[in-house]
């Protein structure tokens, strides 16, 4: 559910209430847990000797390194985060955080949720508000038509369902 990368300077700063706890819950095991551990085996395995054979040590530094820019980018991302609570107003139209039914040309159904970029699932159909059908689907309601390529290919999709 969780990115290594920044999203990128277009991505929206748009987050569910439950995605921004998974980051927030994530940051904290971060600065905890692994952080200080990390830090602890560095110090040991620096109290080996030759720095430069020292497996530990140098694992322990790339760790430290990698933990230190993953606890810097979800900083960023929470300070950034537009965190999204409660449901539009008008529920007729899909907006972000929306449950989406389509059904395609052969009769085949299938629900999208638009969540933000942090937040994709593709086991789950969670699709970011960025992606390119997330684009097309947002404003619309029931019964529109958008063409979308998929992994099978260009298709029609019609909505029959939207939902928060």
């Amino acid at each position: 559910m969780t990115r290594d990368s920044a999203p990128t300077p277009r991505s929206s700063p748009h987050i569910t209430a439950t995605g921004a706890e998974i980051l927030r819950d994530e940051l904290q095991r971060l600065l905890k847990e692994e952080r200080p551990m990390t830090t602890q085996i560095v110090h040991e395995a620096a109290k080996n000797g030759d720095r430069s054979e020292n497996g530990d040590y140098i694992y322990g530094k790339r760790r430290l390194r990698e933990i230190d820019r993953r606890i810097r980018y979800l900083t960023n991302r929470l300070n950034k985060a537009i965190i999204v609570k409660n449901p539009p107003n008008d529920q007729s139209k899909i907006f972000f955080a929306a449950w989406i039914i389509v059904q395609d040309e052969d009769n085949v159904m299938s629900e999208y949720r638009i969540v933000g970029s942090d937040e994709i699932d593709a086991k789950e159909n969670w699709i970011s508000i960025d992606s390119p059908i997330a684009q097309k689907l947002l404003g619309k309601t029931v019964n529109d038509e958008i063409e979308a390529t998929t992994p099978s290919g260009l298709k029609q999709l019609t909505i029959v369902n939207i939902r928060y």
